[in-house]
Formats: structure tokens, C-alpha cells, sequence
């Protein structure tokens, strides 16, 4: 394939005020696919009105890309729990355990997966006799003041044509990364994201836990594109805010179909067991904001709890999007003229001779192709800008995928050559060199020292012994509430608000 290649240079003020106002958008309606930012790199953050009550189970975005330390493996990273704010105590962020949250692996274009990685959650607490979520300085994953702990299993199972051939337990009982509570509670946060790395059999390795939210863009395109004026672009609206990761990092050879068939399709799902006892679909993910602007209301919670392989359904939706014609009311910006077929191509396909598996049907799912070398100076827009290692041939941490989508939404492919973007051309944090490359979770306790205080931590260390786990013996009730009152901690309830269920996937044989 010939990369798409152009001089970014010299873009001007407005366009790229408007590119950001039209990435967040554009992506919406550039249908199913190129909304979430090339139907399966960027995110959806409360993109449905059912799931948006209940985030332990939201999927907010998937990335996959050839690892760049090890580019004879492919490393997956899925995301849950939109927005977590880093200070949102005592109850901090878990995995719900009446989920399978799943990565599905397409290895042969048919829309369908044919293996599927299983992850499942359980809780563990020490002590339920405080409401701390820790009970002192956390040193290790195994410390007996990491009052809250998790674990997970890891299911392998290969199916053919949506029926199980085999199912295979690849790890179990493998602990969590806690939430990032602060500095004085966990003096050192990256030790403790070091030994929630775990290597499985293979030569392949998983991690779960809390990480900086990846994705970077503008969301204020949802008031009115950016205010209706162009008023409000340029701020990243996920800076501080965390998410729970899933990463898994796996020889490329154990996902692809053969060495002549390296492409592979990765989208995410979860689901939630229902009052019956059986486990629904709620949340389902591969492109970016495909669901969140590319899907009218109507179609959203049917999109979430729908698989790929019946994509069709929503065809509309991308072949005559909404975006670009908000845009031209908007901001007088022609809109590519319908049907849009070039976004069928390049989102629910792949691009031909890139990403593009033989056979393939059109389904929203991220494709990437496993055969293709990681760039040694990876460029933010992709395919858009001569990169082949990255969007929408998979996603990388690092790619702008609201630009690129909003450029190609906005005729890009077709003759209308743009410069369009949000403004965020990066994440305000710095990815990690290795597994699992998502960047530290912002801590709890950021901000300034308050006032007639020092940069110690004689108040912790004060606590001593008070707080102590269950059947170390000689810690009360009152002793327990009297230290925590001492350290100054405060005790907030939190009440999710659930809502019901009412739409259920035909039960499946997996």
C-alpha cells in the first residue's frame, strides 16, 4: 500500500480548532466505525444512556499495536470505568466480580471471534472493621495494610462459528494493582504497578489495574461543537481522570490465523450476570466514539449489547452520517457528499492492501496488521501522515485518532484534503517504554500541601500500629475510629445508582 502522505506543517489557527470541534464530532457521524476514532482505537465514555449508569461495566477504549520492545508480539489494552477521580474514596475502583470483561480476537475477516480472552474478577478485604480502604503505607501487593485487594483468572476459550471447541485456564488468582490512593499511602505507586506485571505461559505477560486514562481530545465538542463558535477547543477534558486497564501482551503467532493471514480484528465486550444467573452483554468496544457520536440514541443500547458479525444493522448510520452535516450547519464546512463509502471501506473493512483481511465482511471491530514493524519515530496521525504502524491500522497509546478520523470524516479519502483537529495533539502523560505501557494513575493526594504543613508524612507515620488487620489482635472499634479520626481521614458514602436490564442477548453456548 502507498501511505497517504502530506506535510502537516502550517496549519492554521481555525482549521485546527475546528479539526478538534470535528474530531470529537465528526468521528459521530462518520459512522459506527470512524466515530470512535477509527472504529476502534478511541473511546466511549458514557457513549449509551444504560451503560452510562453503571461504569464498573463501560468499556472506554481499546488500543492494540505490534509491541515496540518485542515486535514479534502484539500487545492488546482494554479500558473500563470512565472518570475516575483519582480522590474518590473510600471506595475506590474495582472490577465488579459479576462480570466477564472479554477480548475478542477476530483471525480471518468473518466478523466473528475465534479466540477470546476471559478475564474475571474477585475482592478480597482484611479487615471490615474501618472504611479504609488501606490501613497504612502500601510497600508491596502482598502488604497486610492493603486492606482491599483483587485477583483475577484468565479464560482462554477457541470457538468456531460462535460455538466453544475448547476452553483453557491460562492464570488464576493473579493480584490486581490497587487504586492509587496517595503518597503517603503508597510511597511508591510504580513498584507496586511492577509486581502486578505477570508473566503466563508462552512468553506472554497480562496486567489489570488503575492507569492514566490514555485517550486525549476535547470533549466540549458535545456543547453545541465546541460552544458554536469555536470558544472551547484545545483543553483535554480526560487530563487527571483514570481508568481500569486490562493489558495483555501475547506472541503474535498465538493470535493470527498463518504467516500469510497476519491481520487480525480486536474489539472488547463486557457482560454482566442478570437476575436469572445468566451473563448478558452490556458493553461492547472496538473503533472509538462509534456508539457515542456516530449512533443515534436509538441504536446505542442495542449497539452495546449486539456483536459485530450483524454490524449491518447500522450501516446507515455510516454510510450517511450525522457529523459533517452538523459541521456544515455549524461552521459552513461542505459535507462529502452521501452515500459515504470510503468510510465503509476504511472503518468496517481495514484499508485495502494495509489492514484489509481476504474476505473480509464489514464489521466494526480495530484492525491490525501484525506484519508490520513498529515505527522507530511513530507519528501521531498514522496512515494519514505515512505511518503504517498506526491508526486505523490498529491504535497506539500515542495516536491521535479524533484528528485522523475527523479529517477522514470530513472528506479526507475523497478529495477534500483538511487539516481538521481538537486541538490535544497529545496525553498530558508520558507512556511507558514497556508492558504495559499505559501511563501511572494519577495519585489521590495531588495538589498543594495545606497551609503550616511540611512535605513529611509525620501524621502517618503517627498512626503506627492503631490500624491493623483482622486477627492481628488489639484493635477496637473505638481504637479504629479514633486513629482514623486522627489521621484525618473522612468517611464518604457513595450510592451508585443501578439501573435495570431490560435487554438481553440470546444466551450463547460460551
Amino acid at each position: 500500500m502507498t501511505p497517504i502522505s502530506r506535510s502537516r506543517a502550517g496549519r492554521t489557527s481555525v482549521a485546527t480548532l475546528i479539526c478538534g470541534a470535528l474530531a470529537a464530532g465528526g468521528l459521530a457521524a462518520a459512522g459506527v466505525t470512524v466515530l470512535e476514532p477509527g472504529a476502534a482505537s478511541a473511546s466511549s465514555h458514557r457513549e449509551a444512556p444504560l451503560i452510562s449508569g453503571t461504569p464498573q461495566y463501560d468499556n472506554t477504549d481499546v488500543y492494540a499495536f505490534v509491541s515496540p520492545d518485542k515486535p514479534d508480539t502484539t500487545t492488546i489494552v482494554a479500558n473500563w470505568i470512565p472518570f475516575e477521580e483519582p480522590a474518590g474514596g473510600p471506595n475506590f475502583f474495582t472490577f465488579a466480580e459479576d462480570a466477564q470483561y472479554d477480548i475478542h480476537i477476530d483471525n480471518n475477516g468473518d466478523g466473528q471471534g475465534e479466540l477470546l480472552y476471559r478475564f474475571t474478577f474477585k475482592t478480597h478485604v482484611k479487615n471490615k472493621k474501618t472504611f479504609l480502604y488501606n490501613t497504612g503505607p502500601v510497600e508491596s501487593l502482598d502488604d497486610p495494610d492493603l486492606n482491599v485487594t483483587q485477583t483475577y483468572d484468565i479464560d482462554l476459550l477457541r470457538l468456531k462459528n460462535q460455538q466453544l471447541v475448547s476452553k483453557t485456564k491460562v492464570a488464576n488468582d493473579v493480584p490486581v494493582a490497587p487504586s492509587n490512593v496517595g503518597k503517603a499511602s503508597m510511597p511508591d505507586y510504580a513498584k507496586l504497578r511492577s509486581q502486578a506485571v505477570h508473566q503466563l505461559a508462552g512468553g506472554a505477560s497480562s496486567f489489570a489495574g488503575q492507569a492514566d486514562d490514555p485517550f486525549f481530545l476535547d470533549l466540549r465538542v458535545f456543547d453545541l461543537l465546541y460552544g458554536g463558535n469555536l470558544s472551547e477547543v484545545g483543553n483535554d477534558t480526560l487530563k487527571g481522570y483514570n481508568v481500569n486497564s486490562i493489558a495483555l501482551q501475547v506472541p503474535t503467532d498465538m493470535i493470527t490465523e498463518s504467516a500469510e493471514q497476519p491481520i487480525v480484528g480486536i474489539w472488547s465486550t463486557t457482560q454482566r450476570k442478570n437476575a436469572q444467573g445468566y451473563f448478558t452483554q452490556v458493553s461492547r468496544l472496538g473503533m472509538p466514539l462509534v456508539n457515542e457520536v456516530v449512533n443515534p440514541i436509538k441504536d446505542k443500547d442495542k449497539f452495546n449489547a449486539s456483536a459485530p458479525w450483524n454490524d449491518g444493522q447500522f450501516l446507515k448510520n455510516v454510510t450517511n452520517p450525522e457529523l459533517p452535516k452538523l459541521i456544515e450547519a455549524t461552521y459552513k464546512i461542505p459535507a462529502p457528499a452521501e452515500p459515504r463509502n470510503d468510510l465503509v471501506d476504511v472503518f468496517l473493512k481495514g484499508v485495502k492492501g494495509l489492514n484489509q483481511p481476504p474476505h473480509v465482511r464489514p464489521a466494526e471491530e480495530l484492525r491490525l496488521n501484525t506484519s508490520v514493524k513498529p515505527a522507530a519515530k511513530p507519528k501521531r496521525l498514522g496512515v494519514l501522515d505515512g505511518d503504517n504502524s498506526g491508526f486505523p491500522n490498529g491504535r497506539r497509546l500515542t495516536d491521535d485518532v479524533i484528528d485522523a478520523s475527523l479529517q477522514v470524516v470530513e472528506g479526507e479519502l475523497v478529495g477534500a484534503k483538511n487539516d481538521l483537529g481538537d486541538a490535544v495533539d497529545k496525553n498530558d502523560k508520558k507512556f511507558g517504554k514497556s508492558f504495559p505501557y499505559v501511563a501511572l494513575p494519577t495519585e489521590g493526594s495531588r495538589g498543594p500541601l495545606a497551609k503550616g504543613t511540611s512535605g513529611g508524612n509525620d501524621v502517618r507515620n503517627q498512626l503506627g500500629d492503631a490500624l491493623s488487620p483482622a486477627g492481628s489482635g488489639g484493635s477496637s472499634d473505638t481504637t479504629l475510629i479514633a486513629a482514623s479520626a486522627g489521621a484525618g481521614a473522612i468517611g464518604v458514602v457513595l450510592i451508585g445508582s443501578g439501573l435495570l436490564w431490560w435487554r438481553r442477548m440470546r444466551e450463547r453456548a460460551y
